[in-house]
Formats: structure tokens, sequence, C-alpha cells
């Protein structure tokens, strides 16, 4: 346009002819007739009007009445829409708009161009298709929102977790105290809920919550969030570290979610997470009421037209939260768990082995198969599976204070009695098993009746023991008679020497 104004100036202000013009300016001089003798048809002389800049001089020159088409322009907005279901591609509706209109349609490549023409004039994140029940696009806002609590006047920020599908924008916020794996997966649960099915993909953002290792090509949900996923027939897409146009609907659904909620709420005091949560759903409602500005409906009837239709169902039963961890089977065949210890097959030991921990139950997974489970105890000590034992040790853990009794029972009252006592005279009373388990295997090798002798010999001595009991049947005391055997078998055992110093050596 500089190029035309210089060519009027030089024609009409410096008087020159064509041929000067054109080799002053370096065009042919055909194009310069061309030049002058359009701006005379549209009525431009010298000087132009003040006011007019290059654009309107364009405008002005190279106007052209537009003619009136017979062609019916095309819903673009429904198009959009449209192209979001599934199966739905431009074809097809060229050919519905064509079957619909016959001869006042467009042919196809027109129909398509002029499609793509109204795409590219919409905001940039209309360029991007969605899927109707594709994908949910998960994040949290970056403000908080401060809870005052009645009782001590302390205030604690709230965390706001947003989600919103792709193909209608519908969008779902709430409230949690934090953004640990807890509250996560609740909120991904409520989300579930508030949608009434299940979406193909959940697209997060790498927080630590959900996602272990953030990789661009390979990034690694934790196993919690992965369970979750299974159970709900979904898959998770994490978004690529520092690539905000992968989940650019969460973004735009964070922004909206602060203008258009959090900015509100700024007047309002809250004292509990409830609280504030019943105000977020008020305005959520509305949220996703609101009519589009470019588009027709909104996020509700948009949601229930494209992405409701198409979401999975609901499993029958919730997610069961669960926390995994890893656990190496010690010596022992027991693995630690929240300082307490349980019992896995013993041919595990060494192993690292799976641990899946709800609110009552502990799981063990070895390469996926479950090998143990126990019922969570809040207390250290120990949980033990007798299948889970050695041979041997089954054998050993099958005794018990009560057993001993009823064996010594066979033999007699006396041998019951110093059973007894072996039992009671020890801290724990395994700690007296195999001293119960020799004297009564002294049956075996001397007969129940000498052992039963030998046991009434160590009670009349006060010496109801082991080494008492296996003195007096190596020395064959218990055949003798019993009369006097107190005070001989104690010079027996307990010879007088200078050693001694007798009961009146403390008086």
């Amino acid at each position: 346009m500089r190029q035309i104004k210089e060519i009027l100036r030089l024609k009409y202000e410096a008087q020159l002819s064509h041929e000067k013009i054109a080799r002053a300016i370096g065009i042919s001089k055909g194009a310069v007739g061309k030049y002058i003798n359009l701006a005379r048809a549209k009525g431009l002389t010298w000087p132009l009007p003040g006011d007019m800049d290059e654009q309107q001089l364009e405008s002005r020159l190279f106007r052209t009445e537009a003619k009136p088409s017979h062609f019916i322009t095309p819903d673009f907005p429904q198009m959009h829409q449209e192209l979001k279901r599934k199966g739905v591609t431009l074809q097809l509706l060229w050919a519905e708009y064509s079957e619909t209109h016959q001869k006042k349609a467009y042919q196809y490549s027109q129909f398509c161009h002029l499609y793509r023409q109204w795409a590219g004039m919409q905001k940039r994140s209309m360029r991007q298709v969605h899927k109707a029940g594709e994908k949910l696009f998960i994040d949290y806002c970056g403000p908080t929102v401060p809870i005052v609590s009645r009782e001590t006047g302390e205030i604690r920020t709230a965390q706001i977790f947003v989600a919103v599908m792709g193909a209608s924008n519908f969008t779902y916020a709430e409230a949690t105290w934090t953004q640990t794996l807890p509250d996560w997966i609740a909120s991904h649960q409520r989300t579930f809920q508030f949608l009434g099915g299940v979406p193909e993909l959940l697209v997060p953002d790498n927080l630590k919550a959900g996602i272990n290792l953030a990789c661009r090509y390979e990034p690694e949900p934790n196993a919690t969030y992965l369970e979750l996923a299974q159970h709900y027939q979904t898959a998770i897409l994490p978004a690529r570290p520092y690539k905000p146009q992968d989940k650019a609907k969460a973004e735009a659904g964070v922004l909206l979610v602060e203008r258009w909620i959090l900015a509100r709420l700024r007047h309002y005091t809250f004292f509990s997470l409830t609280e504030l949560n019943r105000t977020i759903a008020d305005l959520l409602d509305d949220l996703n009421r609101r009519p589009f500005q470019k588009l027709p409906g909104s996020r509700l009837s948009t949601f229930e037209a494209l992405d409701k239709p198409e979401l999975r169902p609901l499993p029958e039963q919730p997610y069961d939260y669960a926390v995994w961890k890893k656990a190496k089977a010690g010596i022992d065949y027991h693995i630690e768990v929240d300082k307490h210890y349980y019992s896995v097959p013993h041919q595990l030991v060494g192993k690292k082995l799976d641990v899946r921990i709800n609110a009552t139950l502990i799981e063990v997974l070895n390469q996926g198969k479950r090998v143990a489970s126990h019922i969570k105890s809040s207390r250290g000590g120990f949980t033990t599976c007798l299948a889970h034992m050695p041979k041997h040790h089954q054998q050993h853990r099958e005794w018990s204070p009560e057993r001993f009794i009823r064996w010594a029972k066979s033999i007699g009252p006396c041998t019951v009695q110093v059973i007894e006592h072996v039992l009671q005279g020890r801290p724990h009373p395994e700690q007296g098993y195999r001293a119960c388990l020799g004297l009564l295997n002294h049956a075996r090798r001397y007969s129940k009746k000498r052992l039963e002798a030998a046991c009434e010999r160590s009670l009349a001595i006060h010496s109801p023991n082991y080494r008492s009991v296996t003195s007096i049947l190596k020395k064959g005391l218990d055949q003798q008679p019993l009369e006097g055997a107190q005070d001989n078998e104690t010079e027996s055992i307990h010879p007088k020497h200078n050693n001694v110093r007798g009961p009146d050596y403390y008086h």
C-alpha cells in the first residue's frame, strides 16, 4: 500500500509521466497505469484523506461486493461438538449435510476448508479434539482455602482438587486437607461417583501422590494408584513433565475454578472442611450450568449428551484403599509392617515380597500370587501361622503347658506336681518346655513307675526339678524306702563341709 501511495503522490503532486514513475519506483509502466486507473475508479484523488491508513486504502481499492451465495453455511459449532463423538468424521458430517441441503450444499473439499478455516479462528484450545468419554484431566489448584478451628482459632489450609472431562469440559472440584495418597485416591472415587461412570483414561499431573517416577517415555504410577485404575477398569496416562499442553484441559479447569469458585470464597470464613465443600458444590453446579460463549449449550448439557453415554459403569463394590510396600522375609520367616511381624511361608526366607495393607488386613504376595494374609495388628509383636513354619518348628509350636500336664497325668499325680512346679517357676512357660520334655522322657528309659516314685521323692525333699529327679533315678534312690529320705537325700545332694555356713550363720 505504501507503493500505491507513492504512485499517487508522484502522479498528482509531482506531475510525472507514467514512464518516469515506473523508473522511479522500479515497476512496469503498465502496473503504474493500472493502479492510477483503479484509484480513479474508486473515486480516490490526491491528497488522500488524512485519517485513511494503509489498511483502509487496501480495503477501498480491492474490496469487491460479495455476491449472494445460494449455498447454505454449515453449523460449525455444532459440527465441532459432533466430532467429539466416537466414529464421527468430517466425511460423515458432510454426507448428512449434503443429504439435508442437496443442491444448496457445498462440495466436500470446500466443506472441509470452511470448517478448518472456522476452527483456526477459535481459541487455541479448540484445536485439540477430545473424544467423548475418553479422558479425565486431573490437577490441584495453586491457591488454598483457609479453615479456622472454632475451638482454638488455629488456621489450616485446604487443597482444591479439580477434574475436567475432555470432550465436554464438565468440571468437578472439592477440598481436601492434603495432597497425599489417601486424599488423592478418595478424591478420585468421589469424582467417579459425581460423573456417574468411569472414563477410559486418567490424565494426572506428575505429583508424588500418584506418580513414583515422572518420565516422558515410561512414567511409573504408584501401586495404589494402579490398583485403583484396575478396579475401575481405566488406565493412567500421566502428562509429560514440563509439558502443560498435555493437560491443557486441567490447566483451563483449574483457572476456571480459581476465577468462578475460589475468587467468590474470598469473603467467606469457613470453620470445617464439610462446610467448605458444601459451598464449593453449590458454586460448581452454577459453573457447569453456565452457557458457553461460542458453543451451544453448557458443560452440563454437553456432558449429558457426549461424555456420560460413553462412560464405563461404576463397579458394584467401591475400591478398598490399600497401601503397598516391599518387605524382605527374615531368617525367622517373618516380615515387618508398622513394627509388627507377620509370618510368611518359610520357603520365602530372604525374598523381597509385595505387601498390601488396608484398614484391617495384611496381604503378602510373591510374583503377583498371594502367599499369606493376616488380620492387621495395631501393636508390636508377632503373628505366626502354623502352616508357615518348618516341620520341626511346627512340632515345637504344638507344645503347650496343658499338653505337658496331660502327659504327666498318664504317669501319676506326683509327676503332675513336678511338671506344674517347673512351668510355674519360669518367667514364661515356654522356658520350662525343655525341662518338662526331659523329665517326661525318663518314663521311656526308666519306666513310668520309677519316674512317679522319683517325682514323689523330689517333692519330699522340696526339690521338684529336672536335675533332682534325674539324680534320684541315676542313683536308684527311687527304689529305696521313703521314710527319713528328706534328711538323707538333702545330705546326699548337699553334703556338709567347711564351706557350708548353715542356718546359724545368719542369726
